[in-house]
């Protein structure tokens, strides 16, 4: 596989790149942020699709059992997770799930606990159900990012009736170890708190590390938690829409699909199943290149901001291909540090304050391109801040063209 060709997305009313003076009110930028892969998905994949486009009709779609199978077997193999078929329900993806969760588990006014920083649409999707967000901010101690469960505990109230776990975390790229997710399973046991466990990117896990999906813990944890996954991020098909809700109690199991029932979006698409289907069945080759390019990408990032942006710091990710970037260091504020790279580096990264308000100074970085698009960006982020960056070598000067 090649994941160094760029390839242009212009023009494919593309989130990512056509929308970029909409959002950042700026021409001629280089998009990082929205977190889906600049690569082009695995051709066995693209060539279903061409297939399935071969047929004139693009009616209702039926889940068939050749779904289930493969979605079972890539969870058994890639995750040690064995799954069984009436445990799963259909979703519009994981979002959408969790809002279906929210409505279908508590009611107005209740407390919802998530970890910020966290993936942003966690809280939006609190405060857009007129629930409340419990915020249990995560500790970090300058490397890495780590649960307080002491002072969540402490926050915990009779109106605290779920918790949205984010497993691996975006945007901090922790993989949490099975000591930590059991620690959250007892805390969520002893308070009577349904915990929803986000997975959707429990296959982008890097060297010495490994998802645990929160229902393999033990039965008593697989019987009070709801896992929401999908290959969307996996593969880079999240456009075509999807997921899998994955509940083994079979009272919460029949409540989420009720609640679901109300709204029919119980379906496919054409496009979606096929894609989801040929994915788990024949996508593993292509991941197992992916990664091991998305870790490259990671070190470049690395190698390359301790040479030439030391007043900004990579925390290392376990997991997923965004990385979170420390700018604290320039002795800027926030709203400078983005002021910089939007107007002077013309890169968009996600601003670290959308995703809480520990997250105030950082910015979220997707390498999920390739690595020619990563060095002209740092390039210019390195311009942009030269008064704290150290000069830049001729290599990488001379290896941007233009940008030079």
């Amino acid at each position: 596989m090649n994941f160094d060709t760029i390839i242009d997305r212009r023009n494919t009313y593309c989130d990512k790149w056509d929308y970029l003076e909409h959002y950042y009110g700026e021409k001629d930028m280089l998009g990082l942020w929205v977190a889906d892969m600049d690569f082009a998905v695995p051709e066995v994949v693209n060539q279903a699709i061409k297939k399935r486009t071969q047929h004139p009709i693009y009616g209702y779609t039926e889940t068939d059992e050749s779904y289930y199978d493969a979605m079972i077997e890539w969870y058994r193999k890639r995750q040690d997770y064995p799954i069984e078929r009436e445990w799963i329900s259909y979703a519009p993806g994981v979002i959408p799930a969790i809002c279906f969760l929210i409505s279908a588990f508590t009611e107005e006014g209740d407390k919802i606990i998530i970890q910020e920083p966290v993936y942003h649409p966690f809280k939006n999707s609190i405060l857009n159900n007129d629930r409340v967000p419990l915020i249990n901010e995560l500790i970090f101690d300058g490397e890495q990012y780590r649960m307080d469960l002491d002072s969540l505990e402490a926050q915990i109230d009779e109106k605290t009736k779920m918790m949205l776990l984010c497993s691996p975390h975006n945007p901090v790229g922790r993989v949490w170890t099975r000591e930590e997710l059991t620690a959250v399973g007892e805390l969520c046991m002893r308070h009577n708190i349904l915990l929803v466990s986000d997975e959707i990117h429990g296959d982008i896990v890097y060297s010495g590390h490994k998802h645990i999906p929160f229902a393999t813990l033990s039965e008593e944890f697989a019987d009070h938690c709801v896992v929401c996954n999908a290959p969307n991020k996996t593969f880079n098909i999240a456009g075509l829409q999807g997921g899998n809700v994955i509940i083994r109690n079979p009272e919460i199991r029949e409540k989420y699909r009720k609640f679901v029932s109300r709204f029919h979006l119980a379906e496919f698409t054409p496009f979606s199943m096929t894609a989801h289907q040929t994915a788990y069945r024949y996508g593993e080759e292509w991941l197992e290149q992916l990664l091991v390019y998305l870790e490259e990408n990671i070190r470049f990032t690395s190698e390359y901001i301790k040479a030439h942006l030391p007043c900004v710091k990579m925390i290392q990710p376990e997991a997923t291909y965004m990385v979170w970037l420390d700018f604290n260091g320039t002795g800027l504020s926030a709203e400078e540090i983005n002021d910089r790279l939007i107007k002077k580096a013309k890169v968009a990264f996600n601003d670290g304050g959308m995703f809480g308000r520990s997250g105030a100074g950082f910015q979220r970085m997707n390498v999920a391109c390739p690595r020619e698009i990563i060095e002209m960006a740092l390039h210019r982020v390195a311009d942009a801040f030269i008064d704290c960056a150290a000069p830049l070598s001729s290599r990488y000067r001379n290896n941007t063209g233009s940008e030079g």
